[in-house]
């Protein structure tokens, strides 16, 4: 039974919108909206339940006066039905309202509502630019993406609830109290003056101090995973004890932060303890009085001092609930920072897909400076690329040649539109890249990086990653062709799982270097895009490897228009034609044979690296062309 009512909220179901980058407000009705149903439900079941609550000291004190003015003859003759009406309010009403709220919190809202939100903040992040994530640690962005959605939650929850006992039951209150007699009201009104006045004292102390936590918690993380996913650096430096620095620094201002707030949450649940003693007192002296003068009779009494022993309980409720909603707003705002923020590099309204025909890459002016990317210290970066224009013909492959810093990569990340460019534009068959999806562009680029990033999957997932709809049989073949198959065969992880079904651990940190990239090698051959790009693809693999399976990238570029990218200039110096760079310009262009012709910046490079690999000074290494 209760499966029909989780399945009322589908957490993944639809396609998201982003958020709407508009405050604290707007940012929960954008939650809010899709689930009004539910969120109106919760509203009026606990409204019901604060109103059966308010019932019982009612109930308390009829009974009180009914069994003190009637004898026991006449009791359940002439009031039989009354009790048996409070009797079924508690046996009946009462349990129903309880049970179909927690239905309706525990097995639609806490589940579905959580991770609604989650699965939407995630589909928003995700699809930001990669300078968004180069800009702040991993981990602080998955902690506020997971944790923003139950705080919205809980948040919310525990506000309908808040507010509607403090609502119901102290409106509810005051009638009763005053239909007895307008004197027992005086205590609670001047409770409710003063509590009135304690939250709008505390309550804006408690969200900012809330938010602080937030923000160190994140922060914590953040630095935390830093740690765990540089390991291997931390072990090969001996840096332990500074990381524990680092993240001891962390702990400090976060426990700080904590004990701010703990400080002030102390104070408010310290004044609200002695304003309910004084409520308790009052009320049972005021009642006392009234009866002892013969105002009030003994069932009023009954009913007072009960309404405000409830009152006492319902208020430390709310306090602590209180506490909770603005830590959990602060938790929400501090989520916001991360995902409620326009979308950086999104595509145009009337973005089209990108249809490749050749292959053919042209790049006109183009400039590039970071000018309006800034690192998380505010550095501003100078230029990099100065007015390159390059063509590139389909099926024509290129090698990418310069010092460190020449602005390669930065070529290559304006070529997969990770930037916009400064001036200038790059188009693949007449196609402005500007003006189509990115999802498209890149699904007609296949690369393989130097720093090869492997997921923490099994092998058969991370090679299919390159075409979700491969065969078992497609993806042995690729990792065949690019000299993998033997080793995936020997591999087993530490549970057991062997060949393609092993789990390479986080990055692929399980397999060597060599590994890694070969495996990123058959991923690319099995994603079998017509626009091939090497940057430093053979970079760690041994020599007798390279030689190997040199031969199948032979095979694997044939037809594809390429880009290869290599300080070892001669994995590079059989392409059809070589493009140096230097400081952001094109200074060579030329095969191998007319750039050492030239004599120039790559004649210098070739000699140092053949002089370097043969210990024989300035010797040219001939090489077989292409």
């Amino acid at each position: 039974m209760l499966r029909r009512f989780e399945a009322l909220l589908d957490p993944t179901a639809g396609v998201p919108a982003p958020p709407p980058n508009a405050g604290l407000v707007r940012f929960y009705w954008f939650y809010i909206r899709q689930v009004t149903g539910l969120t109106a439900a919760l509203f009026v079941f606990g409204g019901l339940i604060a109103i059966l609550d308010t019932m019982i000291p009612a109930f308390i004190g009829r009974v009180v006066s009914l069994v003190s003015s009637q004898s026991p003859d006449t009791l359940f003759r002439d009031h039989g039905s009354a009790l048996l009406g409070m009797g079924g309010v508690l046996l009946i009403a009462r349990p129903l309202a309880f049970v179909a709220h927690n239905i309706l919190v525990n097995q639609i809202v806490n589940p579905g509502l959580s991770n609604m939100i989650r699965w939407q903040n995630h589909w928003h992040v995700v699809r930001q630019s990669w300078t968004f994530f180069q800009n702040d640690f991993a981990g602080r962005i998955a902690n506020r993406v997971l944790q923003t959605g139950p705080a919205l939650r809980e948040s919310l929850v525990l506000a309908f609830d808040a507010a509607w006992y403090i609502l119901v039951y102290g409106s509810s209150a005051l009638v009763l109290l005053g239909r007895l007699d307008w004197r027992l009201m005086l205590p609670m009104v001047f409770w409710f003056l003063i509590y009135s006045a304690m939250l709008g004292f505390f309550v804006p102390r408690l969200r900012d101090r809330s938010r602080r936590v937030s923000e160190m918690r994140s922060t914590l993380t953040g630095r935390v995973v830093d740690s765990y996913t540089n390991i291997l650096t931390v072990k090969l430096f001996a840096r332990a004890a500074d990381e524990d620095q680092f993240v001891r620094d962390a702990i400090d201002d976060h426990t700080a932060a904590f004990r701010d707030q703990t400080r002030m949450t102390t104070a408010y649940t310290s004044t609200l303890v002695l304003m309910n003693a004084t409520l308790i007192v009052s009320m049972a002296a005021v009642a006392l009085w009234q009866w002892s003068v013969g105002r009030i009779a003994i069932g009023a009494v009954a009913t007072a001092i009960p309404l405000a022993w409830q009152l006492n309980n319902i208020a430390g409720w709310v306090a602590r609930s209180v506490t909770s909603i603005f830590e959990n707003i602060g938790t929400v705002q501090d989520g916001m920072r991360s995902i409620d923020v326009p979308r950086q590099m999104p595509d145009p309204p009337d973005a089209a897909e990108l249809v490749v025909t050749g292959g053919e890459i042209r790049v006109e002016n183009l400039h590039f400076d970071y000018g309006r990317v800034r690192d998380t210290t505010g550095i501003q970066y100078p230029a990099v690329l100065h007015g390159i224009d390059l063509t590139i013909a389909p099926g024509e492959r290129v090698g990418l040649i310069g010092p460190s810093g020449a602005g390669k990569s930065t070529l290559v990340n304006l070529l997969l539109h990770f930037y916009d460019p400064a001036a200038g534009r790059i188009l693949i068959d007449g196609q402005d890249i500007a003006g189509v999806t990115q999802e498209s562009l890149r699904r007609h680029i296949a690369m393989v990086t130097q720093d090869t990033s492997l997921l923490h999957r099994s092998i058969r997932e991370n090679i299919r990653y390159g075409q979700p709809q491969a065969t078992d049989a497609h993806i042995l073949a690729a990792a065949r062709q690019a000299q993998a198959h033997e080793f995936i065969l020997g591999l087993e992880d530490w549970h057991g799982r062997t060949g393609y079904d092993a789990h390479v651990g986080e990055r692929g940190v399980k397999l060597s270097g060599g590994q890694r990239q070969r495996v990123a090698l058959a991923r690319v051959i099995l994603k079998d895009a017509p626009i091939l790009i090497l940057d430093e693809a053979t970079s760690a693999l041994d020599s007798e490897v390279e030689a190997a399976i040199q031969e199948q990238l032979d095979t694997l570029m044939e037809g594809r228009t390429v880009i290869a990218i290599a300080h070892r200039l001669s994995t590079i110096a059989r392409m059809d034609r070589l493009i140096v760079l230097d400081a952001g310009r094109i200074v060579e262009t030329g095969s191998h044979t007319e750039l050492l012709r030239k004599d120039g910046v790559y004649a210098r490079l070739w000699r140092r690296q053949s002089g370097a690999f043969a210990g024989v000074g300035n010797t040219v290494l001939p090489v077989t062309p292409a």
